[in-house]
This record gives C-alpha cells, structure tokens and sequence, in this order.
C-alpha cells in the first residue's frame, strides 16, 4: 500500500514554473548579445579603378584640297612633324594658271578702275549751273558703281585663285606623329582624297569606361590616378558623357593630367583607380531579411535595448552601399552577431573589439 501511495503521488506532482506559465505562451526570447560601433567609424570609402586609354585631343585625318598629281610626300608613318611643316605636294601647274588669268584681268584696265571716280564727288557741285544734268549725274554714278564693282570682283579672284594654288601644299595643323600615310608619290587626287592621318603629340587625354553608378560618384572621387606600365600619373575630371553606349551601358569620362610634362604617349593603356568621396557601409555588415539586404541598428524601445534592420535599397551582395542621406554619425550599428538578429530582438550590447 506504500509504494502505490508514492506512485500516485509522484505522476501528480507539477512543477510550480510549469503551472505558472500560461498554456500557449511563447517562451521568452533571451537577448543577443552583440558588438556595435558608431556609423562615423564604421563607414568606409571603397578604392574603385576602370579601364582607361591615353588617347590624342586632336586625331586629324589630312585630305587634298585641290585636285592634281602628287609630286612629293616628305614623311612617313611614325615620324614626328611641327606644325607648318610641309607634308606633300600637289602639282600646282594648273593653279598657277588661274593666278596669272586673275592677274591679267585685274591689270587690263587699271585707268578706269581708280581715276574714274575722282570727279564723281565733285559732279553735284555742278549741277546748279548746268554743267550736270540729272540724269548725266545718274549715268555717272552708275558707271563709277560698275567700276568699283569690277574692281573688286578682280581682287577676289586674285585672292581665290591664289588660296587654291597655296592648298596645293599640304602642312601639318599641329605638332604630332604621323599615324597613317596613304599619299603615294604620281598619283592623281582629287579634292576630299585621304592623304594623311596625323595625331596630336603633345595634347593628350586619359578616357575611361564607367558603369553608371561609378560615373555619378566620380565627380566627388579623391586621389585620382593612372597606373600604367608600372607607373603612376595624377589626373583630374574634365567631364563624363551622359550617353550610355550599346550595348554595354557605360558612360564615357575624360580626364586631363596633372602633370602636362610627364604625361603617356596616345595609346598607352592602364587603369583609372580612385578613392570613393562618399561614405559607404563595409559589405560585411549587410544580412538579407524578407528579401532585402540591410544593416541591423541599436535602439531603444522602453528600459529594452533592441537591434532593428534597416533595408538598403539597390544594395548588392559583396559591393559596399552607399550610406543613406540624413543617417546621423553617431548612430550605433551591430557589428558583430548580426547573422542570428531578428527584428525588433533585445540585445545586450558591448563595443566592438571587446
């Protein structure tokens, strides 16, 4: 009868927790214990870098005005040339014709082109007394205008035709290096015919290729540089395209350097690196809640301290965001323990690196 007694007894007891807790109820979440640090020493500012290629300000391709044949090119591809120095030839025989047809014609008569209008001022002066009738002052007034028209259609002439035989001479616009010769000595060229491809030596540019989001923060960019062939070059922004090329939607940037002494020759390749001028969040803080990358924050909620996630829109997996507008910098950020957070959870918090 014992035994059954203390059988009984035992299947009946309940712990008194137990009773107390209410059927149901979810048990108490116990608070994360997490490492924070303030958003201003926690942000970053990620290093970037681009393709970019030293190209020539001014790429000339140098065509014949004039028709004629080539008597002469005087350098080849690879040469370096100064401006004004002559690059061909074109037979100027027949140019020099139409000089001398523009010359006689201006020549032929030189009485009735200057002194014919000397008594014209005088002719009204005349007239009370007779000496001009109207309409002889008329007649008179219309040949000294025919004259001087003459005259002046001879000096354009003159002018013309001696501007098409100095166009039978090819110089170079600016100083540069030859990049493509196509002028072949005793060929006859017609006017708009290719003779020369010459690149500006000394005027050059940096272009670089940049994905939309690096070419909207480049204009805040610090610590622009080159690097090529082992070396590296300061620049500074000249402008950006807003064109996106097709089909890989980038956008063009021009850059000048620095240093105008020491800058690559066109065509020397590389790549364009700088420092992000805006703040981000380093990627390691990112955790992904209900589809969207966030960060967690502390905040307060009563006498709880409880971490709440914070989306970032347009983040990326691995590439730090951009730090909203309007986020205070002493606003505290989970660090470390963040991978476990929910919601709205209670912390206990503790500075990073403790």
């Amino acid at each position: 009868m014992l035994c059954l007694a203390l059988t009984c007894t035992l299947l009946t007891w309940v712990p008194v927790s137990a009773q107390e807790a209410p059927a149901g109820a979810p048990a108490p979440t116990l608070a994360a214990s997490v490492q924070t640090a303030s958003l201003e020493t926690s942000q970053v500012f990620p290093d970037r870098e681009a393709a970019a290629r030293v190209r020539a300000r001014n790429v000339s391709r140098l065509a014949a005005e004039v028709g004629g044949t080539l008597q002469q090119w005087t350098v080849d591809v690879g040469a370096e040339v100064r401006r004004g120095q002559v690059l061909a030839r074109i037979d100027p025989r027949d140019p020099e014709l139409a000089v001398q047809r523009a010359r006689a014609a201006r020549q032929a008569h030189p009485g009735r082109a200057r002194p014919a209008p000397a008594p014209l001022p005088r002719a009204p002066g005349l007239t009370p007394p007779g000496f001009f009738f109207p309409p002889a002052l008329a007649q008179r007034e219309t040949e000294v205008a025919l004259l001087l028209a003459e005259t002046e259609a001879n000096r354009a002439q003159m002018a013309t035709t001696q501007r098409q035989l100095d166009k039978t001479v090819l110089r170079a616009p600016f100083d540069g290096e030859v990049i493509e010769r196509l002028a072949q000595t005793g060929e006859s060229v017609a006017p708009g015919s290719l003779l020369y491809v010459l690149a500006e030596r000394t005027a050059v540019e940096l272009d670089a290729t940049l994905t939309p989001q690096d070419a909207s923060a480049l204009p805040q960019a610090r610590r622009l540089h080159f690097e090529a062939e082992g070396l590296s070059h300061p620049v500074r922004l000249l402008r950006i395209g807003s064109t996106l090329s097709e089909p890989a939607r980038t956008r063009t940037a021009r850059l000048a350097f620095a240093n105008a002494e020491a800058t690559p020759v066109a065509g020397t390749a590389g790549t364009l690196r700088w420092q992000e001028g805006r703040p981000h969040l380093p990627p390691s803080l990112l955790v992904r809640r209900n589809g969207q990358l966030g960060v967690f924050v502390i905040a307060a909620q009563g006498n709880t301290t409880v971490a709440r996630f914070q989306p970032l829109p347009g983040a990326q997996e691995g590439r730090a965001p951009l730090v909203p507008a309007g986020w205070n910098p002493s606003l505290q950020l989970v660090v470390r323990g963040q991978a476990a957070l929910q919601d709205g959870q209670a912390v206990e918090t503790r500075p990073a690196g403790r």
